[in-house]
């Protein structure tokens, strides 16, 4: 029995930490991407990355992607918004590959997140030097 509340509390601290990782990187993002904004708009088709979203500092969360600046997707294949998406799977980052500002994604245990230079370039949006080494001018 002892074991068992051992690995529960391992597994509730590991997926702790990896919400930690993703709020810190989604926060580096946001900032990166608007610097001037006060309050960044995001519209996102996960309820649980809304959660993440909601928790950094000068993020709204809203429901209509009209009134968003960015637009978060991780399920769904079929937006044609004008807003900046950024995506969340390698398999929405092929699909949105001339669409998509950039994409964060976990693959094989590893963070993996990068911009398209041509995509952000379409939206007039830059990346600041703190993350300039993830653009790439292909995918």
């Amino acid at each position: 029995m002892k074991y068992i509340v051992f690995f529960l509390l391992l597994s509730f601290n590991l997926s702790a930490s990896t919400i930690s990782a993703e709020e810190k990187i989604y926060a580096s993002v946001l900032h990166a991407l608007f610097p001037a904004k006060e309050n960044i708009v995001v519209w996102s088709d996960d309820p649980k990355k809304e959660q993440i979203f909601s928790s950094i500092s000068h993020v709204i969360v809203t429901d209509t992607k009209e009134r968003a600046d960015i637009l978060f997707l991780f399920h769904t294949f079929h937006i044609k918004s004008k807003k900046p998406k950024f995506v969340g799977s390698y398999v929405l980052l092929k699909h949105y590959k001339d669409d998509a500002i950039g994409g964060f994604y976990w693959q094989k245990g590893r963070p993996n997140l990068l911009f398209l230079r041509k995509n952000l370039l379409k939206q007039g949006l830059r990346v600041e030097n703190s993350l300039q080494k993830y653009v790439e001018d292909s995918f």
